[in-house]
C-alpha cells in the first residue's frame, strides 16, 4: 500500500489528480508525473499523510525534485486566492505564478552562491611568490572571502586551483555574509512628503492600503525610497511593482544608487529564464531584500515581506489580458492584507476604483499637491484649436514654432501621439478602399521604412500596394499620422533638430531604454517623438515642451472607461514637462477645446473631473458602483460564438434572477474579428460582489462540462478592463 497524494498540473481542468508516492510528500513539493502520454511537472497540494485503497489503478509519482524546499505556504495561499477569485483552474494558476524553469518536468540547477574561505590550515600554509597566480589568489583570500566571480577576476584558472585546495583542506565554501545596509544620496523631504512618510510609519492599521496621490514630479519615488530604507533597517523585504518594463531601468538605477550594497531582484519578461529563476529563488530564500518587477512579480515568495509598493497603480498594464486574467494591484492589496504589512499605491491619476475605496473608508489617502523640486511648477497647458489652424502632416504652425524655439534654446521637447507606424491606414481616393486586415476587424498600419502594412493586433504583414486592389487606381495615400510619419515630418521642418523616436518598434532591444536614457541625459536629443511609453514615470529634467496630437480619437470610444484613461494619459504625459528649473508648457491640438476633460486638464484639476466621472458611473451603475465579469467566446463564425453564449444565458436566467445579477448580451466584442476568429461576449453585473461570485461559482461548476462546438473557445474575465 502506497501513500496517496493530490497533485496540481498545468492543464485547463479544475481538479487536482491522485498519484501514489512511496513516502509522505509535503504540500508544495515539485514532482514529475505522467499525465496521459505526457511527462509533466506537478506540485503536491496535500501532505500525503493518509493511506488510501483505490478500486482502479492510479499512476505513481515518477520523480521528486528536492533540490529546492517545498513552495512556501504563503505563496500557495496567494495562488489559491487568485484561482478562486478569478475562477481559473488551480493548476494553471499555480504554474502561471511560477518561473518558467520551475514549470518544466526536470530538476533545476542553481549557481552555487557560497563564497570561498580559507581554513586555518590554508592560512598557515605558505604559497611561494614565484607561483604568481596561486600567490595572488591566496593573498586575496587572506584579505577576505571570495565570491566565484571575484575569484575569476583574480585569475581565470581560479576554479581549478580552489577545487584542488578544497580537496587539500585549505579552503571551504560558506554562505556569504549579509552586507551591511549602505544608504547614499538621500534627498531632504518637503513638508508634504515628510507628513506622508510619518503617517505611513505611525499607522496602527497596516491592513488598510495607502493611496499616495501626488502630482507628477511631486517626489513620490523619494517617499518610496525612504519607506524602503526603514524596512531594510528593520530586517524586512520590500516588493515594488511597476507597470511597464521600460520603467525598470530608471528605477533600478535610483535604487542601486540609494542602496548600493543591498541585494535586489529584478523580475520582468525581458529577463532570461535562468536569471529570472535565480532572482525568484533569491527572493524566496531571503537573499534579495528588494524585489522590483512587473505584474507577475506579485507572486514572488518573500518570507520577510515588510511592505508592498505599487507605482502608477492606475495603469492598465497591471491587468493580465489572457490566461489567468488577474490584476496585480488587487492581488498585491490582498497579499499585503494577508501578511498584515502596509501597501502604498502611488499615482498622479488614481483609478476610479481606488478613489471609490478611499471614499468608502477602505483606503487612506495622502496628497502631495506640489512638485518636489524647489523651482518646479506644474506646466502651463494651452489648447490649440485645429478647426481654425492649418496643419502640415498633423502639426500646426503654433506647435512647429514652439518646437523650433526650443531647438534654438537647446531645450528638450516631446511630441506625443499614441500611434506607432507611419500612418494608421492607406486609402484609395477613387473608390474609398481602406487597407483592412484580412484576419481582424482592424486596419493595417503603414510602416514605411519596411514598406509594409502591418496589423498591430494579430501581426499580419503584407507589402504596401502600388495600386488600389479594388479599382486599380494609382492614387492611394496614407491617411493620418503615426510616430514614423511625425519623425520624418519634423526632420524636414526642423533639419537641425536631433530627433529620437520612441515606440514599440524602437525599444525591442534589451538595452534600448538604457541607450535612450544615456542620449537624453547627455543632451544628445532635441525632440522625442513617442507613444504612451513616454507618459509613464519617466523623469527628463530638461524637458520643457510637450505637444500632444490626435487626443480626440479616444473621445469617440464605446468603452465607458475611455474618458478616464484619456484624462489619466494626458495628465501623465503633460507632467513630463517642467520638472526642474525650466518652466514647462503643454500644447494640445484638439477639435473640442470646450470639452470638460480638456478644461480640467488646463486647470490641473484632477479631483473635480474624477469626481464627475465617478458620479456618472454611480448614476449609470457602472464599476466601481457595480462589479462585472465577462464571459467571452470566440469561434470560426460569430453565429457559433453567439449561439454558445445564448445557451449560457438561458442556463443562467433563473439563478441570476434569484441572486440579483444582471446578464447582458450576448453582443459582438468591440473588435469582432481577431486572428480569423469571431468574438462575442456576455456581461454579468451586480451591485454586490458576493452575489456575482456566487453565480460565477455555479457557472464554473457546469461550464467546463458543456458540449461546446468544435473550434469554439471560451474564457472568463473577472473585473474586466476592456468592455
Amino acid at each position: 500500500m502506497s501513500l496517496s497524494v493530490e497533485v496540481a498540473v498545468d492543464v485547463p481542468l479544475w481538479s487536482t489528480f491522485s498519484y501514489l508516492a512511496d513516502r509522505s510528500l509535503p504540500r508544495g513539493q515539485r514532482v514529475r508525473v505522467s499525465f496521459g502520454s505526457r511527462r509533466m511537472c506537478g506540485v503536491v497540494t496535500n501532505n500525503g499523510n493518509a493511506e488510501q485503497q483505490y478500486a482502479f489503478r492510479i499512476k505513481c509519482v515518477d520523480e521528486v525534485f528536492d533540490e529546492l524546499p517545498p513552495l512556501p505556504e504563503a505563496f500557495l495561499d496567494l495562488v489559491n486566492f487568485a484561482a478562486g477569485y478569478y475562477h481559473h483552474p488551480y493548476g494553471q494558476t499555480l504554474f502561471t505564478a511560477l518561473p518558467t524553469a520551475l514549470r518544466e518536468p526536470r530538476a533545476v540547477r542553481l549557481p552555487d552562491r557560497r563564497v570561498w574561505r580559507l581554513t586555518p590550515a590554508g592560512r598557515d600554509a605558505e604559497v611561494a611568490p614565484r607561483h604568481k597566480v596561486r600567490h595572488a589568489l591566496w593573498q586575496a583570500l587572506c584579505a577576505d572571502d571570495l565570491a566565484p566571480e571575484g575569484a575569476r577576476a583574480v585569475a581565470p584558472s581560479a576554479a581549478t586551483i580552489l577545487k584542488a585546495w578544497q580537496d587539500s583542506g585549505w579552503v571551504t565554501r560558506v554562505d556569504a555574509a549579509v552586507p551591511p545596509l549602505a544608504v547614499e544620496g538621500v534627498i531632504p523631504l518637503n513638508t508634504a512628503q515628510r507628513a506622508a512618510l510619518d503617517a505611513i510609519e505611525a499607522s496602527s492599521a497596516p491592513h488598510k492600503p495607502w493611496l499616495l496621490h501626488g502630482v507628477t514630479g511631486s517626489g513620490k519615488t523619494e517617499v518610496y525610497l525612504q519607506l524602503i530604507e526603514r524596512q531594510l533597517r528593520a530586517g524586512r523585504q520590500v516588493l515594488v511593482l511597476v507597470p511597464e518594463i521600460n520603467l525598470t531601468p530608471q528605477l533600478i538605477a535610483r535604487f542601486t544608487q540609494r542602496f548600493p550594497l543591498t541585494p535586489t531582484a529584478v523580475l520582468h519578461s525581458h529577463v532570461a529564464d535562468g536569471e529570472r529563476l535565480v532572482a525568484w529563488v533569491d527572493a524566496w530564500q531571503g537573499r534579495a531584500r528588494i524585489v522590483i518587477g512587473t505584474r507577475l512579480a506579485v507572486f514572488t515568495p518573500m518570507p520577510e515581506l515588510g511592505m508592498v509598493i505599487v507605482d502608477e497603480e492606475h495603469d492598465g498594464s497591471f491587468k493580465q489580458q489572457d490566461g489567468l486574467r488577474y490584476h496585480a494591484r488587487d492581488l498585491a492589496v490582498w497579499r499585503a492584507h494577508r501578511a498584515a504589512v502596509p501597501i502604498v499605491l502611488g499615482s498622479a491619476t488614481p483609478c476610479l476604483e481606488t478613489l471609490a475605496n478611499v471614499d468608502a473608508g477602505r483606503y487612506r489617502r495622502l496628497v502631495l499637491a506640489e512638485r518636489a523640486h524647489h523651482a518646479a511648477a506644474l506646466p502651463t497647458v494651452r489648447l490649440v484649436d485645429v478647426r481654425r489652424a492649418k496643419r502640415s502632416e498633423g502639426l500646426t504652425d503654433e506647435v512647429l514654432a514652439a518646437l523650433a524655439d526650443r531647438v534654438r534654446k537647446r531645450e528638450l521637447s516631446l511630441v506625443y501621439i499614441n500611434r506607432r507606424g507611419f500612418a494608421p491606414v492607406v486609402a484609395c481616393t477613387e473608390c474609398g478602399w481602406l487597407s483592412g486586415c484580412p484576419r481582424c476587424s482592424a486596419k493595417l498600419v503603414v510602416h514605411l521604412l519596411e514598406r509594409k502594412l502591418r496589423c498591430h493586433h494579430c501581426g499580419w504583414e503584407e507589402a504596401v500596394p502600388h495600386v488600389c486592389p479594388d479599382c486599380g487606381n494609382t492614387d492611394i495615400k496614407p491617411l493620418g499620422e503615426g510616430t514614423q510619419r511625425l519623425e520624418a515630418a519634423l526632420g524636414r521642418a526642423l533639419p537641425t533638430a536631433r530627433i529620437l523616436r520612441i515606440d514599440r518598434d524602437t525599444t525591442q532591444r534589451r538595452e534600448a531604454w538604457n541607450d535612450i536614457y544615456r542620449q537624453v541625459h547627455a543632451g544628445e536629443v532635441d525632440i522625442l517623438v513617442g507613444t504612451q511609453m513616454l507618459a509613464k514615470g519617466h523623469d527628463f529634467g530638461a524637458l520643457s515642451l510637450v505637444a500632444i496630437l490626435n487626443a480626440d480619437a479616444a473621445l469617440y470610444s464605446a468603452d465607458f472607461r475611455a474618458s478616464e484613461r484619456l484624462f489619466s494619459q494626458l495628465i501623465q504625459v503633460a507632467g513630463r514637462a517642467g520638472r526642474a528649473e525650466r518652466p514647462g508648457e503643454v500644447l494640445l491640438q484638439t477639435q473640442w477645446p470646450e470639452h470638460p476633460l480638456y478644461q480640467a486638464l488646463v486647470a490641473h484639476d484632477f479631483d473635480r473631473y474624477a469626481a464627475e466621472l465617478l458620479g456618472e458611473r454611480r448614476q449609470l451603475g457602472f464599476p466601481p458602483a457595480s462589479f462585472q465579469a465577462q464571459l467571452r467566446a470566440d469561434a470560426p463564425t460569430l453565429a457559433e460564438a453567439s449561439d454558445f453564449l445564448h445557451t449560457i444565458r438561458e442556463r443562467l436566467a433563473q439563478p441570476a434572477q434569484a441572486s440579483g445579477v444582471a446578464v447582458c448580451g450576448p453582443a459582438p466584442a468591440l473588435m469582432v474579428k481577431l486572428a480569423n476568429r469571431e468574438r462575442a461576449q456576455l456581461v454579468l453585473e451586480s451591485p454586490q460582489r458576493a452575489a456575482l461570485h456566487q453565480l460565477l461559482n455555479q457557472l464554473t461548476e457546469w461550464l467546463p462540462a458543456q458540449n461546446v462546438g468544435r473550434g469554439l473557445r471560451w474564457s472568463l474575465d473577472v473585473d474586466p478592463q476592456d468592455t
